[in-house]
């Protein structure tokens, strides 16, 4: 099993696994991000996508810089089984992700 380091809030250093587990009868491995969002490293390169889907985190907070609602994109998206919870987990991800490269940056300052 593979594990990639990353770093927590208080610069302690952890280590996501990845998981394997069945899905449509092939293997679907992927690193959790949340419970909703993952990195599976054989869909879309790698980046951030809905578990399951091929549905990018990037494009659904596209869409919301664009103005849709959450709830807008939860009802056009209803046949990928998007949910409201799973759209609020990307734009948690995205914040702490925003703050975590601000404080980078004035740290290299």
């Amino acid at each position: 099993m593979k594990t990639i380091k990353s770093k927590t809030a208080k610069g302690k250093s952890s280590k996501t696994k990845l998981a394997r587990e069945m899905y449509g009868g092939e293997w679907y491995e992927y690193y959790p991000l949340g419970k909703h969002v993952v990195a599976a490293p054989g869909v879309c390169g790698g980046r951030p996508t809905f578990k399951y889907t091929r549905l990018e985190g990037s494009m659904i907070l596209a869409l919301l810089a664009a103005g849709e609602s959450t709830e807008e994109i939860v009802q056009d998206y209803d046949d990928r089984r998007l949910t409201l919870g799973a759209v609020k987990e990307a734009i948690r991800i995205a914040d702490k992700n925003l703050l975590k490269a601000t404080r980078l940056l004035r740290k290299a300052a």
